[in-house]
């Protein structure tokens, strides 16, 4: 800790109330190497356990679709929120990337299809086309999405550009599922008893079911190959593969 104020500690990349300090137990230890959880999000290791604190509106946005979503499949349990700052238990389970079981498309399959199983009209959150593409807008605008992580065949086009396809290509029909929003093999953590557990979850919502099947699709490919991809289908149960979406919700990613 580098300093105190009124209520707040300070700490590398945060400040958080002394209500999330307090759940956290004395001197703990802050990392950002660690295995998963995107966005603005640290391991603390301490006296009173191992947790994963989240700071924002992804932090919002993910507490809220955790209370959800835990109706219906596992999730990591929430210890604090103060409306700014996020606890997460450590689940103490590996993810199915690191894992790497022979089974991982199958597996990664399985899982999303009991997501997509969920009746949408349960899920009140709206993570369709419109407010995707409108999210996507804002972004481009406040110049923060990096090019130069764009996937190869993307390369050298700049942001605009891949906003401007994405809006004059967009699919004149969605096939709406409560999707994950960041659905990869290192969001889905598998514990040796019990079921995998969903992780990352800030972006779930409403959607096309290509917004999962595309980013699900790409990592395996790029990391497990065409085998692990089909396995994957097998497990999903879905019979005719739209190539069109499937590049479509890829290329909306690059938002992202």
């Amino acid at each position: 800790m580098s300093g105190i104020c009124v209520g707040v500690v300070t700490i590398p990349r945060m400040r958080v109330s002394e209500q999330i300090m307090a759940v956290l137990g004395p001197d703990p230890v802050w990392s950002d190497q660690h295995e998963g959880m995107s966005g603005q999000v640290m391991r603390v290791t301490g006296a009173a356990g191992v947790f994963y604190v989240k700071q924002g509106p992804i932090a919002v946005a993910e507490h809220e679709r955790l209370r959800w979503l835990k109706r219906w499949a596992a999730v990591p349990g929430i210890v604090a929120f103060d409306g700014q700052s996020l606890v997460l238990a450590d689940v103490g389970a590996p993810s199915l990337e690191t894992a790497a079981p022979p089974e991982i498309g199958t597996v990664l399959g399985r899982v999303l299809r009991g997501l997509h199983a969920i009746e949408v009209g349960e899920c009140p959150f709206d993570e369709r086309l419109d407010v995707r593409l409108a999210r996507a807008g804002t972004r481009v605008r406040g110049g923060l999405v990096d090019a130069d992580d764009f996937d190869e065949d993307h390369a050298g086009c700049s942001p605009q550009e891949v906003l401007d396809r994405l809006i004059a290509e967009r699919p004149a029909e969605e096939d709406p599922v409560v999707a994950h929003g960041d659905y990869t093999p290192g969001n889905v953590l598998v514990p040796p008893v019990g079921d995998p557990v969903l992780i990352d979850v800030g972006g779930l919502g409403v959607a096309d079911r290509y917004l999962d099947l595309a980013i699900a699709v790409r990592d395996l490919r790029a990391d497990f190959g065409p085998p692990a991809v089909d396995d994957f289908f097998a497990a999903y149960g879905l019979d005719v593969l739209d190539e069109r979406k499937l590049g479509y919700f890829r290329l909306l990613d690059e938002m992202f």
